[in-house]
């Protein structure tokens, strides 16, 4: 994110969010879409059951919105800042660079992103740089990330992971998106980490290889338990007070490789170590620590055509389905039920450490934002 597009942007929009908390104005928009563009995953990870949903009954992947659903519903909403594609695994869907396009072409983000699992290196790199002359095409200067993950190194990758083979896959992944890097400037690899029971004990070597790998961006997520993943009660979130130490230690790291990082990543890392320390009260005090805006700066859509306040309330709290509103967005965000969900993230029945919403979050929230500033200048002059 760039710093002047907080306020020449970003500015306007988080001003009307603060206008719906206090007087209830409805005329908001989420600068924030995050889609899951298909149910299929080949993955069988620990910490999620989509891929083994999808493996035990691939017909699921058949309700993944269309491209000409798509569009209809792109054409129904403002533009946003932030476009995140995820899944499922986003690259099994063949048609992935055509909906960039749509997006480029009616909601206008400034910011593309999506992850990955690295497993399919050819059909990752040649979609990925589609997607970067797309999205070119429409302004050279919007940022294209692809995150792969990366949950161990070696083996204990693969068993979380639960492909054998992943990891080689994984490192001519990033092979072959380090040359898109240097071919494009407006491209920028990422890794990520789901920090989780099965691999605390492993993070040091984790981060040491990442750098190693040269890497610009490195992402260290806690795993959750959400209705997106099926996987409520599941073992798999670490204790707290073993994330309050590791987030510490996250945030050294990120002050130590600082000064050879790029502008852009200086930026995201100084979101990244408030974000760290938000994180860490939220799994310690099972409370909001910072009031949420999900469901009003943040949406989003699932594969078959759901409308989401996130993907941690998921299917829970469905604001309802694209679908049944024909494909009008706008009807379906102003809905009695959209408003329903609001309340109830409002009263702050719900508390979770959710990356994507956190960041946004912290924008909204000035203290947090003040602090944020406070790194991004300590941080540009390294």
């Amino acid at each position: 994110m760039k710093k002047q597009d907080l306020f020449f942007i970003l500015g306007p929009e988080l001003i009307s969010y603060r206008l719906n908390r206090w007087f209830g104005y409805k005329d908001f928009q989420p600068i924030t879409l995050t889609y899951s563009v298909t149910a299929a995953c080949q993955s069988k990870c620990k910490t999620c059951q989509i891929g083994a949903m999808f493996c035990q009954d691939p017909s699921r992947a058949k309700k993944d919105l269309r491209l000409d659903e798509i569009e209809k519903i792109f054409k129904n909403m403002r533009p946003v800042y932030f476009f995140n594609m995820s899944g499922g695994e986003p690259f099994l869907r063949p048609d992935l660079p055509e909906i960039v396009e749509l997006a480029c072409k009616y909601i206008k983000p400034r910011v593309v992103h999506t992850p990955t699992n690295g497993i399919m290196t050819e059909r990752i790199a040649e979609h990925t740089e589609k997607i970067i002359r797309i999205v070119r095409q429409y302004d050279k200067n919007v940022p294209v990330t692809v995150k792969p993950s990366i949950d161990g190194v070696g083996k204990l990758h693969d068993e979380i992971r639960g492909v054998e083979g992943n990891f080689n896959q994984l490192l001519k992944t990033i092979v072959s998106l380090k040359r898109l890097e240097d071919r494009y400037d407006n491209f920028h690899l990422e890794l990520g980490t789901v920090v989780s029971n099965f691999n605390i004990d492993y993070l040091d070597e984790i981060e040491d290889f990442v750098h190693g790998l040269g890497v610009e961006s490195y992402r260290n997520e806690v795993a959750e338990c959400r209705t997106e993943f099926f996987n409520l009660g599941d073992d798999i979130t670490p204790p707290a007070e073993v994330y309050q130490k590791l987030i510490k230690e996250f945030a050294g790291k990120v002050e130590d490789n600082i000064g050879s990082k790029k502008s852009l990543a200086k930026t995201t890392e100084a979101l990244r170590v408030v974000y760290y320390e938000i994180a860490g009260k939220i799994l310690e005090t099972g409370k909001q620590v910072i009031p949420c805006y999900a469901g009003v700066s943040n949406v989003h859509i699932n594969y078959d055509g759901g409308v989401w306040p996130c993907c941690v309330l998921g299917y829970e709290k469905e604001m309802g389905n694209l679908r049944d509103y024909e494909y009008d967005f706008q009807k379906l965000w102003r809905s009695p039920r959209a408003e329903e969900v609001r309340a109830y993230i409002k009263s702050q029945n719900c508390a979770c450490p959710l990356a994507n919403q956190g960041y946004s979050n912290i924008l909204m929230h000035v203290p947090s934002l003040v602090k944020a500033g406070r790194k991004m200048l300590e941080f540009s002059r390294k």
